[in-house]
């Protein structure tokens, strides 16, 4: 049986960027990586839809520690998983990963202040072979969301269309849509990643939405930081580029909270601009929520309002009554004829990878602890997970819970402590742990994620900057944390 002192679960964005900091900082520790896919880059790898790209821009979603040298701030899949592997290889960090290796089950021994972590070792015929390890500490850089399935809520009739049915998260390789008719049910993130995506070579795209979401467009060429890379040196550009566009963008969410009707104005300005004083704005772009209520959708250059204006993209703002043999049914009694329907109905949450925890013997119930700072859980010892930022690119969080993870486990080396646990005093609160946010695919996975208080460290920020503070901070003897090792008290 192995043993290492970190088992790191996950070989995406999250979890190369915690193996670098565990190389640079902890450079004396051993650590694995556990990946249950056969490739690096997580949610960079596994989506391959067409137009699929980031939704954040590219100098706040790189790695602090490594510039991003592509020209686009808005990227696409292809060159974001190249640059993960790229950082990957070039450290020497995919010599520590165990590929196609899901982990299933951790199990917490007080006794032996050790975890016991079982997975699944799918061999090259298919079978699997159970695979046993041991760590000291256990850090889950897992995502957020089951890789296996999407979300597709049950669509009346759905048996009876006799045309293709994909969901992105599983989008066939081999899917010919050039000519057909293609209805695109959603209106996040990734439906709005779609439709330019497809009316390129589509008969036609329609976008089939209950409700319209906010949709910002943005230059996808970041020309203020192209110019800094022209005449800085490359660490320092990326840094300024960063800088310039985190600042920017705790700006935008700060105003939305503060004057939402404000930046709801500007937004609708645009967003008639961009399609015209004819074009129905207020029926297919006017949520009936407040801006950052959801993430905002960005789009780059306006490539969805291109593809609408063009007449090879529309927006139905309507409900689905029932699916027939030849598409889509409306509760308006409109029908959409379809060759092929896309359900780009979300994701399904899921805490720390789908892994059972159990602390001595006793099952972990996610729902029910406090989670400290946003990265650990109350009353699990020895653990760490990264769920980064809903208002933000997911990496400037992942950057600094892994900082902190180092230190955390540099200050146990120093004190001779092997077993570090957060301890409320009070009972949970009912708060969900993410506070004011309304998008489908987290309201049904809030029973199952960690709750938070209202107080430090408990409370949850979606601030990069109250986090810098919180997180920079290298007083661990706040009160929240217990420290011990085995026979002591």
């Amino acid at each position: 049986m192995e043993h290492f002192d970190v088992i790191i679960m996950g070989a995406g964005l999250s979890g190369i960027d915690a193996a670098h900091h565990m190389q640079t900082l902890c450079p004396k520790k051993s650590y694995a990586i556990l990946e249950q896919r056969g490739q690096i880059g997580g949610t960079w790898d596994l989506f391959r839809y067409p137009g699929v790209r980031s939704d954040s821009d590219m100098f706040t979603m790189s790695y602090g520690f490594r510039p991003w040298k592509g020209p686009r701030a808005l990227s696409p899949g292809s060159e974001i998983r190249e640059y993960v592997q790229a950082v990957a290889h070039d450290e020497g960090i995919d010599r520590h990963i165990y590929f196609h290796h899901h982990a299933r089950r951790a199990s917490w021994s007080t006794q032996e202040a050790t975890w016991t972590v079982e997975a699944d070792q799918t061999l090259p015929d298919g079978t699997q072979k159970p695979v046993t390890m041991t760590c000291n500490f256990l850090f889950s850089c897992a995502g957020y969301y089951q890789y296996s399935k999407g979300y597709t809520p049950d669509f009346p009739g759905i048996e009876s269309f006799q045309g293709k049915v994909v969901h992105p998260q599983a989008w066939p390789q081999d899917l010919d849509y050039t000519g057909k008719k293609v209805v695109i049910i959603g209106s996040g993130a990734t439906a709005v990643t779609l439709v330019p995506g497809m009316a390129k070579t589509a008969g036609h795209v329609t976008m089939l939405q209950r409700s319209p979401t906010y949709i910002v467009s943005r230059p996808g060429i970041d020309k203020i930081a192209n110019q800094l890379r022209s005449v800085l040196p490359a660490k320092l550009a990326h840094h300024l580029a960063r800088f310039k566009n985190i600042a920017f963008s705790m700006y935008v969410y700060l105003l939305a909270q503060q004057n939402p009707n404000y930046v709801k104005k500007i937004i609708e300005k645009q967003t008639r601009k961009a399609l015209g004083p004819d074009y129905p704005v207020g029926t297919h772009f006017n949520p009936h929520y407040k801006p950052w209520e959801q993430r905002l959708c960005l789009v780059p250059d306006g490539d969805l309002f291109e593809a609408i204006r063009s007449g090879a993209a529309s927006i139905v703002t309507d409900k689905i009554d029932t699916m027939t043999p030849t598409g889509i049914r409306l509760q308006s009694g409109q029908e959409l004829e379809a060759d092929i329907i896309v359900t780009a109905t979300g994701l399904v949450m899921r805490q720390i990878g789908g892994v059972e925890l159990t602390v001595d013997g006793r099952p972990v119930e996610t729902g029910k602890t406090l989670s400290y700072k946003g990265m650990m859980m109350s009353g699990v010892p020895n653990f760490a997970n990264i769920f980064g930022y809903i208002n933000a690119s997911w990496t400037l969080k992942a950057d600094l819970i892994c900082t902190y993870v180092c230190r955390l486990l540099n200050y146990m080396e120093k004190k001779g402590v092997r077993q570090v646990v957060p301890v409320s005093d009070t009972v949970a609160p009912e708060t969900s742990f993410i506070a004011n946010f309304s998008s489908g695919y987290i309201q049904r996975g809030l029973a199952t994620a960690p709750k938070q208080g209202t107080k430090k460290p408990w409370r949850v920020h979606q601030n990069y900057v109250l986090d810098i503070i919180s997180l920079g901070s290298k007083n661990f003897n706040n009160g929240a944390l217990k420290f011990s090792s085995p026979g002591s008290h």
